[in-house]
């Protein structure tokens, strides 16, 4: 298996002289900025996929909990925040709760 291979693609004039341009300030190759580009894009397609396993996980457990019986409706978790919310401005001395 060879260690590198060359990619190739189409780009507008403009998009590749602005491309060029800022690589060259940046001083550094067009074909290294590529590749750092191209590592980021892989490693937030992994974080991105991570995350919705991790929330796809996180809401079976959820749903399992209400199956369950272990869950609390959503009108009582509401209630109980308005009714913690309320307390601490009063407590901060706020008077229009």
């Amino acid at each position: 298996m060879p260690k590198e291979a060359v990619f190739t693609m189409k780009l507008g004039p403009k998009l590749r002289d602005e491309f060029m341009a800022a690589a060259q300030v940046a001083d550094r190759p067009a074909s290294q900025v590529v590749r750092e580009l191209m590592r980021e894009f892989v490693q937030w397609q992994r974080d991105e996929l991570a995350y919705s396993e991790f929330l796809r996980r996180k809401v079976e457990t959820a749903r399992a909990s209400m199956r369950a019986g272990r869950g609390r409706p959503n009108k009582e978790v509401e209630a109980e925040a308005k009714a913690g919310i309320a307390e601490m401005l009063r407590e901060a001395g706020e008077t229009n709760v």
